[in-house]
Order: C-alpha cells, then sequence, then structure tokens
C-alpha cells in the first residue's frame, strides 16, 4: 500500500512527476545557491514584463461579470484578464 499522504493539491502529469521526483529524493542542491537565485529573478521579472497595451471593445454586460468574478477572486480586473490572456496564450486554457 502506498504510504504517501493523499494530496492537497489537484496536479496535472506534469506537476505529478516533478512532485514524485522530489519524493523519491532525486533532486540536488546547487552549489551557487544566491547566483542561481539571482538569474531566476531576473528571467521572471524579464517573463512577467508588461511591455504591451492593447485597446479592446466588449460587452458592458461582459465586463461587469468579468468585474465580479475578479472582485470574488480579490483581483483587479485588468489582472484576471491579462492572466486569462496569457493562460490561452501559453497553451493553459482551452476553449
Amino acid at each position: 500500500m502506498d504510504k504517501r499522504k493523499k494530496p492537497i493539491f489537484k496536479l496535472d502529469e506534469e506537476e505529478k512527476k516533478i512532485s514524485d521526483s522530489f519524493d523519491l529524493e532525486e533532486w540536488e542542491s546547487v552549489g551557487n545557491l544566491e547566483e542561481e537565485m539571482t538569474k531566476a529573478q531576473e528571467a521572471a521579472s524579464r517573463y512577467f514584463q508588461k511591455d504591451a497595451r492593447i485597446n479592446i471593445r466588449i460587452s458592458s454586460s461582459d465586463l461587469e461579470r468579468i468585474k465580479q468574478i475578479a472582485a470574488y477572486e480579490g483581483l483587479p480586473y485588468q489582472t484576471l484578464i491579462a492572466s486569462v490572456l496569457h493562460k490561452y496564450s501559453a497553451g493553459h486554457l482551452i476553449l
């Protein structure tokens, strides 16, 4: 019988593989942790840099629903819209 705890989060296949690899202690620490963290932070800041602006027209009822969803999630509505667009463009949101 598997003695691992029941997962708290629902993971996709890639996330399960990573979690299993970590649980099997297949990961090793890097020798230059500070340098690697700095490189990762710089890459993340470049990746998430918002450097383009768009202007779209949508129905007022759609915008009101989006604002309600954003308020429920505790996000500004423009952040929610940007997040949905990012997930779609990255292939993580299938319509």
